[in-house]
C-alpha cells in the first residue's frame, strides 16, 4: 500500500483495512500549530485529523515506545520473562547530557526488566533505557539495531533510531506517522496498556551493599496528574511523552470516548502549555467524530 502525503511516498506492507492509512485529500489542514499532529478512531479505522504525519521529525522520548516493543518482542522470541534480574553495567546509563531524565541507577545495583520498563514508560528514564538494551543484546548499538529492524517489520520504513531513548542524534529520526503504526503495535501487550496508565511507580532495587531499595517516579503525562484537563467525557488513558530543544514537545496518546478508542499525537510544539493545548484541541475531535458515527 502507498500512500502520499505533503509530496513524500510512504509504503506500508501491511493489509490496510487494518489500520488508519491517511488519504492526502485530508491532509495538511491548519487547525493545529504544531510540526505535525493526527487523531485516529482505531475502534473504527477512520482518519479524523491529520497534519505533516508523513515528515521527518525528531521524535524526543516518544522513542522508548520502541523501545518498550523491541523488549516485548525479544521476549517472546527467546522465551524470556520480564522477572529477570538486571545488573546495571553502567551508572547512568554512562548519559552525561544536561538535564537528561535519569532515575540514577549505578552501575552494580540489581533491578528487574519489569522496573527497568516501567521506569522508561512511567517517568522517563533514559539511562533505563540504556540498561535494557546491554541486558538483552549486550550493547546498546546491538539492541538498536533490533529497534530498526523491528521498525521495518510493521511497516514503519521512515524510521531510523541510533539509541534507545531519544535523546538527540542528527540520525534518529521518524514520522508521526510510523509513530501511529509503533504504539499501536505496541498496544496489542497488555502490560503495556496498564504501564502507561499510572500516574506513578514505585521502583524496586538492590543498591551494591545488598541494602533493599526503592525510589517513586511520576509519570510525565500532565493529564493523568491532573495539571490538564481532557474534554469531558474523553478519557485519557495514557502514553508517551518527549521533550528536547530539537524534537519540541511531543505526545502519543490512547484515550477513549463513548466506547471508542482513539489514537492521538502532537510532535514539534513549542511548549508543554501548547502540546497540551493543541492536544486537548484533537481529544475534543472526538466528540463531534463520535455524534456521526
Amino acid at each position: 500500500y502507498t500512500a502520499q502525503a505533503s509530496g513524500v511516498d510512504a509504503v506500508f506492507s501491511f493489509p490496510s483495512s487494518l489500520y488508519c492509512v491517511p488519504d492526502a485529500t485530508i491532509a495538511d489542514q491548519n487547525d493545529i500549530q504544531a510540526k505535525a499532529a493526527f487523531l485516529f478512531n482505531i475502534t473504527n479505522q477512520k482518519v479524523i485529523y491529520i497534519q505533516n504525519s508523513f515528515e521527518k521529525i525528531y521524535p524526543a522520548s516518544t522513542t522508548k515506545v520502541l523501545t518498550a516493543l523491541t523488549l516485548y518482542r525479544i521476549l517472546e522470541e527467546e522465551g524470556r520473562s520480564l522477572d529477570e534480574e538486571v545488573v546495571i553495567q553502567q551508572t547512568n546509563g554512562g548519559i552525561t547530557a544536561y538535564g537528561a531524565k535519569l532515575c540514577g541507577l549505578k552501575r552494580g545495583e540489581t533491578t528487574n526488566l519489569d522496573g527497568l520498563l516501567n521506569a522508561l514508560l512511567v517517568y522517563s528514564a533514559n539511562d533505563a533505557g540504556v540498561a535494557i538494551a546491554q541486558y538483552l543484546c549486550g550493547s546498546e548499538e546491538a539492541f538498536v539495531e533490533r529497534m530498526n529492524e523491528v521498525a521495518r517489520e510493521i511497516g514503519a520504513t521512515h524510521t531510523y533510531f541510533s539509541n534507545s531513548h531519544g535523546l538527540h542524534q542528527i540520525e534518529h529520526y521518524t514520522t508521526a506517522y510510523d509513530m501511529y503504526l509503533i504504539f499501536r503495535e505496541c498496544l496489542s501487550y497488555p502490560g503495556f496498556r496498564e504501564i502507561m496508565k499510572q500516574k506513578s511507580y514505585t521502583l524496586l532495587y538492590t543498591d551494591t551493599e545488598k541494602n533493599k531499595c526503592q525510589m517513586e517516579l511520576e509519570s510525565t503525562i500532565q493529564y493523568l496528574l491532573g495539571n490538564y484537563q481532557s474534554p469531558d467525557g474523553v478519557i485519557v488513558v495514557g502514553g508517551k511523552t518527549g521533550s528536547t530543544p530539537s524534537a519540541g514537545d511531543c505526545l502519543i496518546l490512547l484515550s477513549s470516548y463513548n466506547g471508542a478508542e482513539y489514537i492521538s499525537a502532537v510532535f514539534g510544539a513549542d511548549s508543554k502549555d501548547q502540546l497540551y493545548g493543541e492536544m486537548t484541541k484533537l481529544l475534543s475531535m472526538e466528540l463531534s467524530d463520535n455524534r456521526q458515527e
